[in-house]
């Protein structure tokens, strides 16, 4: 009997999803073995379990969804293992945004943001991501995290505060910093003129 999940891998189709799943892997684990390792799972799994791939959604989606699982069990380990201290890291270059709001917490007039041109086509635009992943990278590691949680994950803030061990007062700390972070980027190398040719 046909299979929906084993008769859509071939191989060129399993190129491609591969890429972007280590793509975002690694964005998110910020290191290279722990990222093929998730994706390797996360292909074995959906292969071995294909008989629950029910075409609600799209086969894509499905084995991103199970590649979220395998990095928030990797995220998991890690805090057993307390490699690192996430709570206590400040980032090293916190941008400053004081001045950058008036008292009603609207954009200061000298503060105001550029107009950034047309985001439909912007957000089309496959040179418009590369730029974003690049921005993504540069952020401290604990903003970037709690921002691909939220954003491309998303996951709540409590769950976000139970895999990163932080309050929910320090996770909107970092998705502030890690917003900041990305407009500045995205101000400099993409809505500047820089990266943005179609």
């Amino acid at each position: 009997m046909s299979n929906p999940v084993t008769d859509l891998f071939d191989a060129d189709y399993v190129c491609l999803l591969r890429r972007d799943m280590v793509r975002f892997a690694r964005l998110q684990l910020r290191d290279e073995h722990q990222a093929e390792d998730a994706v390797q799972e996360a292909l074995a799994a959906a292969l071995a379990g294909s008989e629950r791939f029910a075409s609600r959604a799209s086969l894509k989606t499905w084995v991103l969804s199970i590649l979220k699982n395998k990095i928030l069990d990797t995220f998991r380990q890690r805090a057993r293992r307390r490699e690192q201290a996430l709570d206590d890291e400040v980032p090293p270059h916190e941008p400053d945004i004081q001045g950058h709001f008036d008292g009603s917490g609207h954009w200061a007039p000298e503060a105001r943001p550029a107009e950034w041109g047309n985001p439909e086509q912007a957000l089309a635009s496959r040179q418009f991501w590369s730029v974003f992943e690049a921005c993504l990278t540069r952020l401290p590691e604990v903003p970037a995290r709690a921002f691909m949680m939220r954003e491309l994950m998303g996951l709540e803030t409590a769950d976000i505060c139970g895999e990163l061990g932080i309050t929910a007062n320090h996770c909107g700390v970092l998705m502030h910093r890690a917003r900041l972070g990305l407009r500045a980027c995205l101000g400099e190398r993409w809505f500047a003129g820089e990266g943005a040719t179609s």
